[in-house]
């Protein structure tokens, strides 16, 4: 029954996801005082490239072709195992899992930037490994904080368990720790930022100049489920409770619109750091989790 709830679930999120990431660029303009893309503007593009043919350089092998596919699948899977639906019982998977499913969706996306033979889009890959060695640390570090006090790996049983225990300080430096990791694992400003085709600056752009098509569409649709999960999870790992009495499920939508309103606050209050500092960026974030730990 999990897993087919998990199932159901995956399905869900995935068409939800092009959704939180509309409400984000909607916010981040009202913000900036423009007027910006509708919240609806990513499920039109997605329409519009998946009914496009894509265009493939004959000197690309397999990996190039097959990477879309398998990074679209990582973050589906992934989406399954957030504690969502399963959070009262004992869930489907745990943190490793779901860690690991996200790394193998990144390293394949690398792997196709570098087969495409690209400039920018080796930079961009470069780049990517580059951050990715420095996130995943943090964000095992931040996670860890609820696991050990949760004494399990277990998503759902460290969503129970964050969910029945009261604030502390603790869950205070893990939560700042984790909101910075999501900042960088999905790309945003000051670490990255989505919106733009600057050759010099672009990390996560650039590792994508060659796709067109269904192939380009996966991608973007794969990137905004990522985002979607990273924002579950610190809503059911640091941010628990409900909100003005509401049900769970009502407390979990009006949560991720805080969250995604949090991320716009964000992007508009900072600018995009040099990429030699990112590293004390995300030490930041290790520094914080690393307290945390302590704290308990």
């Amino acid at each position: 029954m999990n897993i087919l709830l998990s199932v159901i679930q995956a399905l869900g999120l995935v068409l939800l996801a092009p959704l939180v990431a509309g409400i984000i660029k909607t916010a981040k303009a009202g913000l900036q005082s423009r007027r910006g893309p509708r919240i609806f503007q990513l499920y039109f593009d997605l329409i519009k490239l998946l009914a496009k043919d894509s265009v493939v350089s004959p000197t690309v092998s397999w990996i190039f072709k097959i990477a879309p596919y398998i990074y679209f699948a990582a973050s589906a899977a992934a989406a399954a195992l957030v504690p969502i639906v399963t959070s009262q019982s004992s869930g489907v998977g745990d943190f490793f899992t779901l860690i690991y499913l996200l790394a193998l969706g990144r390293f394949f996306l690398v792997l196709a930037s570098l087969d495409g033979g690209s400039a920018f889009g080796g930079m961009g890959g470069a780049r990517e490994m580059f951050i990715a060695i420095l996130v995943e640390p943090a964000l095992l570090l931040s996670i860890l904080t609820v696991a050990s006090k949760a004494q399990t790996t277990n998503l759902g049983l460290m969503a129970s368990h964050a969910a029945s225990s009261s604030l502390s300080l603790a869950y205070v430096f893990a939560a700042i720790a984790f909101f910075i990791v999501l900042i960088a694992e999905t790309g945003r400003i000051p670490v990255d930022n989505p919106d733009t085709h600057l050759e010099l600056t672009m990390i996560h752009e650039g590792m994508v100049l060659e796709y067109s098509g269904r192939k380009l569409a996966l991608i973007f649709w794969a990137s905004a489920v990522k985002q979607m999960i990273m924002i579950l999870l610190f809503i059911l790992l640091f941010l628990p409770g409900n909100v003005f009495g509401s049900t769970i499920f009502i407390g979990i939508v009006l949560k991720v619109l805080l969250v995604a309103v949090s991320i716009a606050i964000a992007e508009t209050s900072t600018n995009k750091m040099r990429l030699f500092k990112v590293p004390n960026f995300l030490a930041v974030s290790c520094l914080l989790s690393l307290l945390a730990l302590v704290a308990q």
